[in-house]
Order: C-alpha cells, then structure tokens, then sequence
C-alpha cells in the first residue's frame, strides 16, 4: 500500500499545520516524528519545565532558566520525533495490523526503513548539539535516558507494563531539568521523576485504550488490557500517587501554600480524566489524553508563581 502525500493518518488534527503547509515531501517525513500531532513534545517537555521550576523554588535567587527552558523545548520536539521514528522502524509491521496506524510512513510506504533510519540520525544529532549547551552532569543523565528510549518499543511485546518503560524515558525532563541548574541530584527531583512516571503509565494507559481490540488480535501487550473492568480504578490509583510525590517534591523543595494551591487545579483535571473516560465512546480516551499537556501547564505555573511570592 501506498501512501499519497496528502493522506493523514486517523489520530491527527484534521488540517494540521503540517497537512496545509509543508511540501509534498517533507509531509511524511514529519508525520514520522509526529510534527502533525504536538502532544508527545508537549507531554515531553513539561517534565523539563517542572524539573526548572522545582530548582527556581529550591534557590530563589538564582531563578527560573527561560533560555534553558527555550533550549528544552527544542530538544523535546527533536527528541520525541527521533524516537517516535525509532519506533515506527520498530513496529513497522505491527503497525500494519492495528486500524490506527496502518496508514503511517513506513507500513503504508510512504518512507522506506532505511531513509527513516537516516532521518532519525539526523534529529538525534540535532538533539546532541541541543543536550551539550548544558553542564557535564546533564549531558551524560541525558545520554543515559537513551538506553529507555532504545528498550521501550520492544517492551509491548515482552512485558504487561510498556508504559512503565515509556514513564521511565518520558519523565526523564524533571531530573534533567533540575540538574542542569544545580549540577547534580537531590531528593525533590528525583521526588518529581517518580511522580511523573506513574503520570505517564495513567494517560498512557488512557491512550492505549485506543487500540485494545487490535492490541488483543496482534499480541500487542499494554496495562490497558491488564487492567481490563478495573482501569479506572487502577488509572486513579497512579494518578493519585503522581500527584501525592508531586507535592512532596515541591515541599522538599520549599514550595508552600501557592503551589499546594495551585495545583490543585492540576488534580481535578486528573480527577476528570478517570470519572469521564469511555473506552466504547470514539475520540474519548484520545480527548482526555491530550487533556494532559493542561495539567503540564498548570503544575509549571504554580512553581513558577511559588516562585515569584
């Protein structure tokens, strides 16, 4: 099968900037590194805003690093593209069997294998030139979270919890963001990061039920099915951890009573999440999934305002 430029694949945007903007051929290239689709560099990138954040409270008076959170948010869409492209090598023929990915570059033929592979060279490069503006500390935790984003396409097909793996690489932001203020770790960070990860198991888990029938057709392994009746349950569990070692990394850190505040705005919004998620509802899960680049925002303004009181 092959893919016309212009065809988009079913959970982008529908006359997303990419479709109505880029030539012709660009067009798959950037549908592989999700460009059509900013929520992964969003979702990415907040963990790095919240490890900036959490270092401005811990040292007022050095503040918060608006140019390192330029740079990171850089790195983040340079990164989440090479290694949705990492994973569209990957799982190019799975791809094929599920409904809502058949249509990407590589299954439906629109790229080949092996120009994906030079395409993902080259973001991770432009990622590297990103990572080494930051202290020696940074660069080589930055180094290390490769190793997770290396393992993560391989884990649905050998482990119940892939997204235990996608938390670990995605939540990697928040001790990135911390050390490349202070040099090193601490408790708080390291605080945020666990938190993070069970934010990531709960709206990736929400994500993959997307796919749950396809997913039990192909042998495709995800805490959506393993959850099965109880996700709800399973997801406010994670979510209220996440939030639980949230507060604690702000409180360790010497944040009060206007983050504590603040952020809950950033509960409800989880707590919203798991009461409304319907699974046999279209767009559903998706909806609130992508719900979660708000709770990015509102968790990174409440530090910022602990900050600034």
């Amino acid at each position: 099968m092959n893919q016309s430029p212009s065809a988009t694949v079913p959970d982008a945007k529908r006359g997303n900037w990419l479709d109505r903007y880029a030539p012709a051929w660009l067009k798959p290239y950037g549908r592989l590194a999700r460009w059509d689709r900013p929520i992964g560099f969003y979702l990415l990138f907040w963990p790095c805003a919240w490890g900036l954040g959490l270092a401005a409270v811990a040292n007022p008076a050095q503040g918060f690093d608006w140019w390192g959170a330029v740079l990171m948010l850089i790195g983040a869409i340079l990164m989440r593209g090479a290694g949705c492209t990492f994973n569209d090598i990957v799982d190019r023929d799975i791809d094929m069997q599920v409904a809502r990915t058949r249509l990407r570059p590589i299954p439906s033929g629109a790229v080949t294998a092996r120009d994906a592979l030079a395409f993902l060279v080259a973001q991770a490069l432009l990622g590297s030139v990103i990572l080494f503006q930051f202290n020696r500390f940074t660069v080589w935790a930055g180094v290390a979270s490769l190793v997770l984003v290396a393992i993560y396409p391989f884990m649905k097909r050998v482990t119940w919890w892939p997204q235990a793996f996608l938390g670990l690489a995605f939540s990697y932001g928040a001790l990135v963001g911390w050390t490349s203020q202070t040099g090193g770790l601490a408790w708080p960070p390291v605080l945020l990061y666990a938190g993070t990860i069970l934010w990531v198991i709960g709206y990736d888990t929400i994500y993959a039920l997307q796919d749950i029938e396809d997913d039990a057709l192909v042998g495709v392994k995800s805490t959506a099915r393993l959850f099965g009746d109880h996700v709800k349950p399973a997801v406010a569990t994670l979510y209220a951890g996440a939030y639980m070692l949230w507060m604690a990394a702000g409180v360790m850190a010497g944040a009060g009573i206007v983050f504590a505040t603040l952020s809950l705005l950033a509960a409800a919004m989880l707590a919203w999440q798991v009461w409304t998620v319907d699974a046999d509802e279209p767009d559903n899960p998706r909806f609130r999934f992508d719900s979660n680049k708000y709770v990015g925002i509102v968790l990174t303004l409440a530090l910022l305002a602990d900050w600034v009181w």
